[in-house]
């Protein structure tokens, strides 16, 4: 006998997802545009573009020009999963820059079987609905050069998640960042959700609550999801090899709170997940780059525990105030988030603004 009123798998796996606190609002560490991830996302302290809110929001003082565009879009999960970021950043003339920044991680048309079996069994397919899993996040940034000099720079981020008509929620957070440069060398520091995110998860249980006690599921409640903080490390070096040629040398260090992650090395204090990445670059003009991440002691076949990790290779090419950017990031299919390509574009201009 067909039970009535099954979930979809996707739905299932959706609120599992919301129901992990250890893994909080990750949609908000995938990463920024496509220089990022053909470097192994090693970019903190050498971000230079309207990228630099996400990645390190005291670079908005280093911006190429005084007005500058990111746009990106990647896949995941075989293209189920998408992922598209936007920024645009200003530089005041009083040393001082600001950015505003939107992305979204969704999965759309999620077939939603909760009517597709009546009271008497019959299975109806005009039945089934389709529903969205959507993280959105807006973000305002601010950074600062001091008489030093120190780069201060922070963001304000604001959070709102929706699981179709089943749940939604609500957030806030704080990063806060600095920078300092000495001859060639970068070094960088920056704490995200510094006094930890809080995101507020409200239920529409009339959607579901019939088929959660009929199937033995917990009925999940209304709560906080708090996403603790995180510290990110990044030390960056100019070596320039020709006149023409120059070579870009950084390394990231991500340390974060919440127990034990399976990263390179984990206590039960911190865990630590290192980056590293390199750009060569001609002339201003066309980049090339790879990057190592994702490093983490994985068992094999054989039961053994070996070391894998992540390579990124990744090209760019700068044309006047636009920037073109490709990514490869999933080398020999060392990923289980099955995403390979990202593309994005970068565009400055130095525009005259009146003031009153």
């Amino acid at each position: 006998m067909v039970k009535a009123n099954y979930f979809s798998f996707a739905f299932l796996f959706v609120i599992n997802f919301m129901y992990s606190q250890k893994y909080s609002n990750e949609f908000l560490f995938l990463g920024a545009g496509a220089r990022a991830f053909g470097m192994g996302n090693a970019v903190i302290a050498s971000t230079t573009d309207a990228t630099s809110a996400y990645w390190n929001p005291s670079k908005l003082v280093n911006l190429d020009k005084n007005l500058n565009f990111s746009l990106m879009h990647s896949n995941y999960f075989g293209g189920i999963s998408k992922y598209d970021f936007a920024a645009v950043a200003m530089k005041q003339k009083d040393s001082t820059s600001v950015a505003l920044t939107f992305f979204r991680f969704g999965v759309d048309d999620i077939p939603n079987t909760l009517d597709i079996i009546d009271a008497n069994g019959n299975i109806d397919f005009t039945k089934i609905k389709s529903f969205s899993v959507a993280d959105y996040c807006v973000m305002l940034s601010y950074a600062k050069l001091t008489n030093l000099p120190i780069l201060f720079g922070g963001n304000v981020k604001f959070i709102r998640r929706i699981v179709g008509e089943f749940a939604s929620a609500i957030g806030f957070g704080f990063d806060i960042a600095a920078s300092y440069k000495h001859k060639r060398l970068w070094f960088s520091i920056v704490a995200r959700d510094v006094t930890s995110t809080f995101t507020y998860w409200s239920y529409n249980k009339s959607q579901f609550e019939e088929t959660f006690i009929k199937t033995g599921n917990a009925i999940p409640q209304n709560g906080f999801e708090i996403t603790t903080p995180r510290l990110c490390i990044g030390a960056a070096y100019y070596l320039q090899q020709k006149e023409k040629i120059n070579l870009l040398i950084e390394t990231n260090y991500d340390f974060t709170f919440d127990k034990k992650r399976n990263t390179l090395v984990r206590t039960n204090i911190t865990s630590l997940d290192p980056k590293f990445g390199i750009e060569a670059s001609y002339d201003n003009i066309l980049f090339i780059r790879a990057g190592i991440f994702n490093i983490q002691q994985i068992t094999n076949e054989k039961l053994k525990k070996v070391l894998n990790l992540q390579p990124t290779v990744g090209i760019g090419v700068k044309y006047k105030n636009i920037s073109i950017d490709y990514a490869f990031t999933n080398i020999a299919n060392t990923s289980v988030a099955m995403y390979s390509h990202v593309i994005s574009l970068n565009f400055g201009i130095n525009a005259t603004f009146k003031h009153n």
